[in-house]
Formats: C-alpha cells, structure tokens, sequence
C-alpha cells in the first residue's frame, strides 16, 4: 500500500512539474497600457548597480536615471511604480518571463537584441570607450596589447573589447558594471571597458589617475517590452516624444547626465522603434 501511495504521489509530482515547465516555455502574456492602468502598478525592470543609471540609494530606494524615467512613465498611466533591481545578463530574461512588464535598464539599442525585443525610440545617447591610466598611451586598439582588461559579462563593453583588443589582451568579464569597475580600481584589471559615464565612479575612488582612452561605439538607450505587444510600445513612444517637447527629458538630463539632450535619429538599421 506504501509503495502504490508514493508511486502515485511521484505521479502527480511528475504532471505537476510537466505543467510547470509547460508553463514556464511559453510566452509572457501581452501587457498593455489598459491592464497596467486596471492592476494599478507598473513593474519596471532597471539596473540596480550602475549609476548614474539605475541604483540603490542608502536609504533602499530606487534611484537614477533610468529610475526617473520609470516613474515618470508609470505617473503618465496614472499608476505606482514597482522597480526590480537587475544585472546586464538577466535584463532581457526578465522581461521576456513576463517577471517586469517594461525595461529602463541602460538598454543599447543593437540589432542583435531587436530579435529578441521591442524597443522604444531612443531617450538617452551614450559611448562605449575603454578606460585606462592616464600615465599610458592608448590611441590605438593595438596599444591593447598583452592588458588586462575587466568588462561587465555580455554587456555592449564586452563586444566591443572583444572586437577590437589584440589577441594578447587578457579580458576579464565580471557580473555586472559594479564588479567590473572595482576590478580596476582595485588593481585587478589595467583598464576598464565601460561607456562614458562610468569615470565619475572611478574618479571618485581612484581620483586623478585614470580617463577615458578609446571610443568603440557611438550608442543610443531605448526601453523595452516584449516583441509584439504594439500598444504598450506605442503608449512609450508616444510618452518619449512628449518629455522630449516638454522639457521633462530635459530636467532628468540636466539632473543626472549634465550634458544638453542630444539629437535623436529617427531610426537605427535593424531596429524597429515601432512593434509589428
């Protein structure tokens, strides 16, 4: 009797983890603008270490650029804004789960991830450069040679010091942007990949001893939802042509960025800015 009660109880632990993983291999359903309106709440996904992005205060509140931009999108819905703190590689796994219902998260816009979501119009422009002392002459790529360089896993940074170091560099790729700036001013890396943003944090701990070295790529930041959900993507462009005219991208620029708002493209090849 025993065994015929376990066998059934692996039975249905069996069905009830097929059903999970059934459930878990489709697709998050389509959010829109309505049904964030109807819950009440906006789950934004942002990055929870990089500032001036997106970061965590002291005091435990979402904080940034991205941040801003996140809440000033829910308060145009007319909803509280949920934020969830996440790292560069589970930005897009977040989304696509269905576990946030929109990405401010320091997105750059590249072709590659434009199959696997849908991004808005631009709201922010950035650089991915590489960092190093200011007592070495790096004008090259080939001044690279036989560096250690630390980069954020997966993130733009790590394409492109993998494109573009010699074959000697060593590249170190560490869990988010934090952990990569910290090797270098720690003393584990020689260099830093990163974008332009990020000398603020190494000046401050390491002052007067590192700058910015060599631009890869010019790059814009756009949010993102899921591939196919037309009316949450056209609510966001919409709400990102309205703060461009208002002067609210403004403000959050001259807040975090304090640099004047730059000239959009109004598009990016192999990146749709509206779903189909």
């Amino acid at each position: 009797m025993l065994k015929s009660m376990l066998s059934r109880r692996n039975a249905m632990l069996g069905a009830a983890a097929l059903l999970t993983g059934i459930a878990l291999a489709q697709p998050a359903a389509a959010v829109t603008p309505e049904e964030i309106k109807a819950r009440g709440k906006l789950i934004v996904g942002i990055q929870g270490d990089n500032p001036p992005w997106g970061f965590v205060t002291s005091a435990g509140k979402q904080d940034g650029f991205d941040a801003d931009m996140g809440a000033l999108y829910a308060k145009e819905l007319g909803v509280e804004v949920e934020f969830v703190p996440l790292e560069v590689n589970n930005r897009i796994p977040a989304l696509t789960s269905g576990r946030v219902d929109v990405l401010f998260a320091t997105m750059a816009m590249l072709p590659d991830r434009a199959k696997a979501v849908q991004f808005s119009q631009p709201y922010n422009a950035n650089a991915i450069v590489l960092i190093g002392p200011k007592n070495k002459s790096i004008k090259t790529n080939d001044d690279m040679a036989n560096m250690t360089i630390s980069v954020a896993k997966g993130a733009a940074q790590d394409t492109q010091v993998t494109k573009n170091a010699p074959a000697s560099a060593t590249i170190r790729r560490f869990d988010g942007d934090a952990a990569s700036v910290q090797a270098l001013v720690s003393g584990q890396a020689e260099a830093l990949g990163g974008n332009i943003f990020y000398m603020d944090r190494v000046e401050k701990a390491r002052p007067g001893e590192f700058e910015n070295k060599l631009e890869f790529q010019k790059l814009y930041n756009g949010a993102c939802t899921r591939l196919g959900e037309k009316e949450i993507n056209a609510s966001l462009n919409t709400f990102i042509d309205k703060i461009k005219a208002n002067g609210e991208l403004k403000k959050i620029y001259d807040k975090w960025m304090k640099v004047p708002v730059p000239e959009f493209p109004a598009s990016l090849e192999g990146i749709p800015f509206a779903a189909n």
